[in-house]
């Protein structure tokens, strides 16, 4: 017994120890794929094979940085753009379940609604750019608004979708034990969509820097959305390859961190 044990425990290191040789191997990969992306980047610019115009290219985009932060602008871009993005992204995220919940609630609302909220949904936000800026004004509030309205259409949908989808034998269970309806949102729908949750947190990312950018391509006068529009007009389309990066760099910081918030949720989630 003692034996197979010794065997068990054995088998199970070596497990672990070929999943973490694994994902070193997928990171260091994922690295080298952007170190060659970049580096073909430079070299076709370099030897003229791409516009280099037009795209730029990776020391350029870098020398354009380093002039951004030695006039003193580009962190104040970064920050504008990134504070809007993150408060957005937490109250369309915040809307979006309070409005699941009630549309889950209540089945005569989720009727009403339904037909309103698809429509919605389809609707180009971009559309409503005018209307926005007349309801609150130009600024900040304009840009919020349109990226939760961007964003707090596919949550609402996503996550109502996911209470709908709740194991029906445990809804049963619980309702034949007498459950309120408070007690059954709290201690099976919600815990049972916590995978679903986190999904729609990830896609919530993408849309809401979608939803800044639009946002102040309308109406705004700093931040990183504002960079593109100003070097497209002027033509310093290094500048607009430098904001995208930064674009990239901080939307995939921003993912990291849902993904961690993942990792950490679904670790210590308890099944019902």
């Amino acid at each position: 017994m003692a034996r197979n044990s010794n065997l068990n425990s054995v088998e199970y290191n070596r497990f672990l120890k070929r999943e973490k040789g694994k994902t070193v191997l997928v990171h260091f990969l994922r690295c080298l794929v952007l170190i060659l992306f970049f580096a073909l980047w430079e070299l076709l610019a370099r030897y003229e094979v791409i516009d280099s115009f037009i795209i730029s290219y990776p020391s350029k985009i870098i020398q354009t940085f380093n002039n951004l932060v030695a006039e003193g602008t580009i962190l104040t871009h970064i920050k504008i753009t990134l504070v809007e993005t993150i408060f957005s992204f937490l109250l369309s995220t915040i809307i979006g379940l309070f409005t699941a919940i009630i549309l889950w609630w209540s089945k005569w609302i989720r009727d009403v609604a339904e037909p309103y909220i698809i429509v919605l949904n389809a609707l180009p936000k971009i559309a409503l750019g005018p209307v926005i800026i007349l309801i609150v004004g130009a600024g900040y509030n304009a840009i919020i608004t349109m990226s939760v309205l961007i964003t707090v259409v596919i949550t609402t949908i996503d996550m109502l979708s996911g209470f709908m989808n709740t194991d029906k034998n445990k809804l049963l269970l619980l309702k034949s034990m007498n459950a309120t309806k408070m007690q059954i949102l709290l201690k099976l729908v919600l815990p049972s969509s916590r995978a679903n949750f986190v999904s729609i947190m990830k896609i919530n990312v993408g849309l809401s820097w979608v939803g800044t950018i639009m946002g102040e391509y309308l109406v705004s006068k700093a931040g990183l959305g504002y960079l593109l529009v100003y070097g497209s007009q002027v033509f310093r389309l290094d500048l607009v390859m430098c904001s995208t990066v930064l674009l990239c760099i901080l939307a995939g910081g921003m993912y990291s961190i849902v993904y961690l918030l993942e990792k950490y949720l679904l670790k210590n989630s308890k099944k019902f």
